[in-house]
């Protein structure tokens, strides 16, 4: 607007102009401020990433089967890692399946047991933890969707430090202990303890719900020697998560940079920036609605063909494959692929165990079962 034609203005006119300018300047400091918040936003979440140690995978040797539409499935590995390894030459002690649900945000939790006799990517048939031994995440992952006909592009590889970390500044976990286990959980906090380089102070060896620190908590998912061995510790490895994930959910800012900061330079994965700030969006509608263990119907064998030790082995792992299926996806009428029934041969040629064979029990009723034997 002209000079001469403003003058001509009355003074309504003027302090009617004068608003509006004062609105249009308003607005763009507004735009500004919430451009350079989300600039900020972005700028921190690229320095915090930078603690990670991420990896970048080759898509095409992940063996991927088929796309599981609205879910997103993340390998979760747990590493007897004593010297920091992340990413290969250590055992997997702890193997999970995260699967979520991107219109529920429910999310269900499956343990693979480490010990399952199952395919690794030179045809052979080894425990499932050793896939991460000989290839790291990347032969981890396309281990299990060679085998159980998923979808997993994305991991998270922690160590034993990384979990007592989170779990101290959380201020521990309360879980429902049996006193057996209240035993052995104190048995082996000497030995964590000794591995993260802290004091350590024993609970009460008594059954009942007791507060467990980052030592204790990691201690009393490692134990293998109660009702159920390795199976049952797998349950024990899911309550805790559990756990962590509920107190997660309820700490203040202040406590999660602090985690943040002391876990990702523990941390391996190949998630991207986006991937963590849309995670970071949606963490407090999550909700872990199922956990459970893998294979379903199993039992184990000290006389697999060609192998020494004790294996986990699938009783019809066709059949074990259509229940993950069905658990994770609600697709009750799966058929697995030509590769799963390969392997359902396999293990039928090595181990001699068949659909007819007997199967172990490998469900505990968790913290349920605690109160009940109180």
């Amino acid at each position: 607007m002209s000079r001469k034609h403003t003058d001509r203005m009355t003074e309504k006119e003027r302090r009617k102009l004068r608003k509006k300018r004062g609105r249009k300047r308003a607005f763009i400091l507004i735009s500004e401020l919430i451009i350079l918040s989300v600039l900020c936003v972005v700028a921190y979440g690229i320095f915090k990433l930078d603690m990670l140690d991420t990896r970048t995978l080759d898509k095409e040797k992940l063996e991927v089967y088929k796309d599981t539409g609205e879910y997103t499935n993340i390998a979760l590995f747990g590493l007897d890692s004593r010297e920091g390894e992340l990413d290969g030459g250590v055992q997997s002690d702890t193997i999970m399946i995260a699967s979520i649900n991107n219109q529920t945000n429910d999310v269900k939790i499956i343990s693979v047991f480490r010990d399952t006799l199952l395919q690794q990517s030179n045809g052979s048939y080894e425990k499932a933890n050793s896939a991460y031994t000989m290839g790291g995440p990347q032969e981890a992952i396309s281990m299990l969707n060679r085998n159980l006909d998923l979808d997993i592009q994305s991991y998270v590889s922690v160590n034993f430090n990384a979990l007592v970390d989170v779990i101290d500044e959380l201020g521990g976990i309360e879980v429902n202990l049996t006193a057996e286990e209240a035993f052995y959980t104190n048995g082996y906090a000497a030995e964590t303890s000794k591995v993260v380089g802290q004091e350590m102070k024993d609970i009460k060896e008594e059954a009942g719900i007791q507060l467990l620190d980052g030592v204790h908590a990691v201690s009393y998912a490692r134990i293998r020697y109660t009702e159920g061995n390795d199976f049952k510790r797998t349950e024990r490895q899911r309550i805790v998560l559990e756990k962590v994930a509920e107190k997660a959910k309820k700490a203040n800012l202040f406590t999660l940079n602090k985690i943040v900061d002391k876990v990702f330079p523990q941390i391996s994965t190949n998630l991207t920036l986006p991937n963590m700030l849309g995670f970071a969006a949606n963490a407090a509608k999550y909700n872990i609605v199922e956990t459970s263990g893998f294979p379903y119907s199993v039992t184990t064998s000290e006389e697999v063909a060609d192998h020494e030790g004790s294996y986990v082995v699938p009783i019809n792992m066709a059949d074990n494959v259509k229940r993950l299926h069905a658990a994770l996806f609600g697709d009750e009428l799966y058929e697995p692929s030509s590769k799963v029934w390969e392997v359902h041969s396999d293990i039928i040629s090595l181990t001699g165990i068949t659909e007819d064979t007997l199967e172990m029990q490998t469900s505990f009723g968790g913290e349920a079962a605690n109160e009940e034997s109180q």
